[in-house]
């Protein structure tokens, strides 16, 4: 269940009635893998992430790879939803990877995907020297039409007007995977995460649009899974646009029915 009923009593033109209005939920899941130390099972909790019920592994998988904990769905041995709000991932007892990258732990809230990291190296997962290197031509049109096709297959926003959506698209304008949640982060978190598991990674050619503003942590998302183009409804930060330069990414902001903003990468932009 994503909605719930809640009472409301609404002002208009000097007429107090009561009503019920569609609310979106907001709860917390706790994020664990188990992971093999000289071959003892260990079990780590990595994340409490406060989100929208539904997809919740493909949001567990999605967080896990864009901190680049995971890498390919080989790493897995099985994914298991313990209760409504938990997730565990074990890894196979072959897989190794950095230990110190489990050192901090992350509180996560719906609004702010960085809150709980802990320095500021923390934030930078980025693989290391990457720049797309996918070159193909995007028209304008296509881009104006992205919210419009968005919003006509966001369902629980249309209840309760509470949710963000990211939507991958083709460069023809197709809308291929949309997921939504009350926060930004985790709406791509889910997003990626249903491209991990069908093994459709890495995503060089497809155009991200996200239903709000575009912030570094979502930027480092889409390079984590090396998608070239970013649309977004809103605005960028200073952060996403220096990040999606040093990336060779092109990102575009304020899109509207008629206009849009170019900010990097308008070479891929008829």
């Amino acid at each position: 269940m994503q909605t719930i009923s809640h009472t409301v009593f609404r002002l208009k033109e000097n007429c107090l009635t009561s009503v019920q209005d569609i609310l979106a939920i907001e709860e917390p899941l706790e994020i664990s893998i188990l992971y093999y130390n000289q071959d003892i099972p260990v079990v780590k909790n990595i994340s409490i992430t406060m989100r929208t019920p539904g997809n919740d592994i493909w949001l567990a998988i999605g967080f896990l790879y864009t901190e680049g904990i995971v890498s390919s769905p080989e790493s897995i041995e099985n994914i298991i939803q313990k209760s409504e709000n938990e997730v565990l991932v074990s890894l196979k007892k072959e897989y190794s990877f950095d230990l110190s990258g489990l050192e901090r732990h992350f509180y996560t809230s719906s609004s702010c995907g960085v809150c709980g990291k802990t320095s500021v190296e923390a934030i930078r997962t980025l693989k290391k020297d990457y720049r797309s290197d996918t070159h193909f031509i995007l028209k304008k049109e296509i881009i104006t039409r992205l919210n419009d096709t968005v919003r006509e297959s966001q369902s629980v926003f249309e209840a309760t007007g509470g949710l963000h959506a990211s939507a991958l698209f083709t460069p023809e304008g197709k809308l291929e995977a949309l997921a939504e949640d009350v926060g930004r982060h985790n709406a791509l978190d889910k997003l990626i995460g249903r491209q991990f598991l069908q093994k459709d990674l890495p995503l060089k050619d497809k155009v991200l649009f996200l239903s709000g503003r575009a912030s570094f942590e979502l930027i480092q998302k889409a390079a984590m899974a090396e998608i070239p183009v970013i649309c977004a409804l809103g605005a960028p930060s200073s952060l996403a646009v220096a990040l999606a330069e040093k990336a060779n990414m092109t990102l575009v902001g304020f899109v509207k029915p008629h206009s849009f903003n170019i900010y990097c990468g308008k070479e891929r932009i008829e």
